[in-house]
């Protein structure tokens, strides 16, 4: 059974509460440098709170919201414009938005140590996206999802380009110019679609349930939904749009990488199912073939080329174009069961490859390298490190009993019925990924030791930390139920029960 939250702003809380954190930091910047980091942690865990406190609200669906959503929030803001603040959760986005409380907690842990210099704003900075993000997740007018959109790109740049590490600023610039391109061709179909719709209407709004089942020709509708596809594919990012990605992760701090790769790259999947499709179906329908080969295609390229990677970060990042080609491929299918797939593999990638990029930066910490030659014998040296390394590579790789592989089953599934071909090739980067993450593993953990280096096992806070991960992948892997019951209502919404 739920409970009624009716009344009470748990929606608006989840995206503000971030920011407010972020911004008790600033009375206590200079004076009180004990405070930062437990002020920041404690804003943290209770967003976490907040948002888990959220499931029990599934059981019934909210008054007056669009079908499937059980919170949802609806207030006139510029009216002139049809402007309103709008937030709706159903669980499409509750699962994203539990996942992006937590994966900015791991975030906030995996900088405990290693960031020393300008403490406060690198808090208030993840703080800062974490709201940006939530807003994406609950945003159900285009206007307010825009400004979220392009609020949580600000804090990434400012990460990569303070906090990283080698051609920083080459990579924080890229990463901006290549999403800002992207969003600004998204903002014109907006506004196009905004002055269509009023126009046939006369009722000007950019709310997204009001926009739905607007009359446009076909050819333009291809175009507006193609300014769409081009803002998600780069966010997500898919093939060929995805050169962004491997210097952004190469550069950026260990807690812009866990952000960038656990979260980032859902809001472009999460764009695509929850505006793409919906606003312009036939367009999406017939443009489904373009996206089902950039998926394919990027599932093939990402592993061939993770092959070539010395640098650990760069290998897991080309590792993550695989996996989100996987995701592209199942909202590509459109059906039921791999939409579903898709959805839950947007969480697994999230929380396992968040795990492999913290555990790739307890390494970069203790001997100041991520190049994998330089490393050998780690099981002799650090097990503890090295059995959880071990556990996510191999949750990443799709290792059955682990949560990967049911995400990628569900998705090479529900996408046979729509394209064999297509699902034959990704088939070949199902074993890809077990090919170069064994090579990694044989090469970092077993193979005779290189460099004389010193390697630290891990601490009690980071252990707490992997422990946690590794539980939540082993969980999902054998006991998926719960979150695909989530999924059920608002992808056959999404779907119409096709297929």
């Amino acid at each position: 059974m739920g409970y009624d939250m009716t009344g009470f702003p748990f929606l608006t809380i989840l995206i503000f509460l971030p920011l407010a954190t972020g911004l008790c930091l600033l009375p206590v910047w200079n004076c009180r440098p004990d405070l930062w980091r437990p002020v920041a942690l404690a804003g943290a865990i209770a967003e976490l709170g907040v948002a888990c406190l959220c499931w029990p609200a599934a059981a019934a669906p909210a008054k007056g919201a669009p079908a499937g959503f059980f919170l949802f929030e609806d207030y006139p803001w510029i009216a002139e414009f049809g402007i309103r603040y709008t937030l709706g959760m159903d669980g499409l986005s509750l699962l994203l938005v539990i996942l992006t409380a937590f994966v900015t907690l791991i975030a906030m842990l995996a900088s405990w140590r290693p960031v020393i210099d300008r403490v406060p704003l690198h808090y208030l900075l993840i703080l800062a996206m974490e709201s940006g993000i939530m807003g994406v997740f609950l945003s159900l007018d285009l206007f307010l999802f825009y400004l979220f959109w392009e609020l949580m790109l600000i804090p990434m740049f400012f990460l990569i380009g303070i906090w990283g590490h080698g051609r920083r600023i080459y990579s924080a610039i890229k990463f901006f110019l290549f999403t800002l391109a992207g969003s600004l061709l998204m903002l014109l179909a907006i506004i196009t679609l905004y002055l269509i719709h009023g126009s046939q209407t006369g009722v000007y709004t950019f709310s997204l349930y009001g926009l739905i089942g607007t009359v446009v020709p076909h050819s333009t509708a291809l175009w507006l939904y193609g300014a769409f596809l081009l803002a998600f594919a780069i966010k997500f990012p898919l093939f060929p749009l995805h050169t962004w990605l491997p210097d952004a992760h190469t550069d950026a701090p260990t807690a812009g990488s866990v952000i960038l790769a656990g979260l980032l790259l859902k809001t472009g999947a999460y764009g695509l199912v929850r505006f793409g499709y919906p606003l312009f179906p036939a367009a999406a329908a017939t443009l489904s073939p373009l996206l089902m080969v950039m998926a394919v295609t990027g599932i093939l390229y990402a592993s061939w080329i993770a092959f070539a990677q010395s640098d650990m970060k760069r290998l897991v990042a080309y590792s993550s174009v695989g996996h989100m080609g996987f995701v592209a491929l199942g909202i590509a299918a459109w059906t039921p069961v791999a939409l579903s797939g898709a959805i839950l593999q947007m969480v697994n990638h999230g929380i396992t490859t968040s795990a492999m990029f913290a555990m790739i930066g307890m390494l970069d910490e203790r001997t100041g390298t991520r190049e994998i030659d330089a490393y050998g014998n780690v099981w002799g040296k650090a097990p503890r490190l090295s059995f959880f390394f071990l556990f996510f590579a191999m949750a990443s790789a799709g290792l059955p009993g682990l949560n990967n592989f049911v995400g990628e089953f569900l998705i090479l599934t529900g996408s046979f019925k729509v394209s064999h071909l297509a699902v034959a090739l990704a088939g070949i980067g199902v074993i890809l990924p077990l090919v170069y993450t064994v090579r990694l593993i044989q090469e970092l953990l077993f193979q005779e030791e290189r460099r004389p280096l010193i390697i630290p096992d891990l601490t009690v806070t980071e252990c707490g930390m992997v422990v946690v991960m590794a539980c939540l992948d082993l969980y999902i892997g054998l006991h998926p139920g719960p979150l695909l019951d989530m999924l059920h209502s608002p992808v056959a919404i999404l779907t119409g029960g096709a297929g």
